[in-house]
């Protein structure tokens, strides 16, 4: 029971900083924080998503190119360019290095605004820190584990982060419902977003990418939205592009 309670966390408290900080605040800027708070979000993204940590300033760029490129040979995460999920997913890892490492160099325009702490993701972005959480991982799963089918939760908890941005790059291209019909493939997976924090209604998105909240139909829900109204009214961050009565 610890090890599905630990999982079930995990995987929320991580999409949660990848859809919020990562995907809406580093590619997108639908709102704006105090640099203390930025480096709050910094650091959690590093607890939440441990062994499988990436750069805010990195993601932000890939997605960008994603968006400028869907479904092309220089998307950078596309099922319509890669013949299976292991596939993109090994594409999209090359990819994000490429870019990380100086290898492939993007426009200026798509590393404009950006968040940037280069110091912190000199240590959490490297391969003892990842061994470290690794190690952890295993001796969590070895405390509380109490059957051998829990272990199969480990290498998922492992490349958590990896895990949800491919869930949601390849099965919002492959399978799902579109309301706007675009030159692309994307899709939106589940009318009812109880998984990925909003992030399921991709079709939406890729229509209007600068909009804070993804959900456009009467059923739909946005939960990263509901969260970031909150963090509003709290004055934790400002969304740019709020009324009080946006749905």
């Amino acid at each position: 029971m610890v090890i599905l309670i630990f999982f079930a966390i995990h995987w929320y408290v991580s999409l949660f900083f990848q859809s919020v900080f990562h995907h809406r605040y580093a590619a997108h800027r639908v709102f704006t924080m105090s640099k203390t708070m930025e480096r709050i979000f910094y650091i959690g993204c590093f607890i939440s998503q441990g062994s499988s940590y990436i750069s805010a300033t990195t993601y932000g760029i890939m997605h960008r190119l994603h968006h400028a490129h869907t479904d092309t040979a220089e998307d950078p995460h596309s099922p319509s360019i890669t013949p299976n999920v292991f596939k993109m997913m090994w594409f999209t890892r090359n990819s994000y290095f490429d870019l990380y490492k100086g290898d492939t160099l993007a426009d200026a325009k798509y590393s404009k605004d950006l968040p940037v702490w280069e110091a912190f993701d000199k240590i959490a972005h490297n391969w003892i820190t990842r061994i470290l959480w690794i190690a952890a991982y295993i001796t969590f799963y070895a405390i509380f584990a109490t059957a051998w089918w829990q272990w199969l939760f480990l290498p998922a908890t492992i490349i958590m982060g990896s895990l949800q941005g491919v869930a949601v790059n390849w099965w919002a291209h492959r399978f799902g419902y579109v309301s706007y019909k675009m030159k692309n493939t994307s899709k939106n997976i589940l009318p009812i977003d109880f998984i990925f924090w909003g992030e399921s209604f991709h079709n939406n998105h890729h229509h209007h990418p600068g909009k804070p909240n993804n959900a456009d139909k009467w059923f739909e829900v946005d939960m990263g939205y509901l969260a970031m109204k909150g963090m509003h009214h709290l004055r934790i961050i400002h969304l740019k592009n709020y009324t009080p009565n946006a749905k």
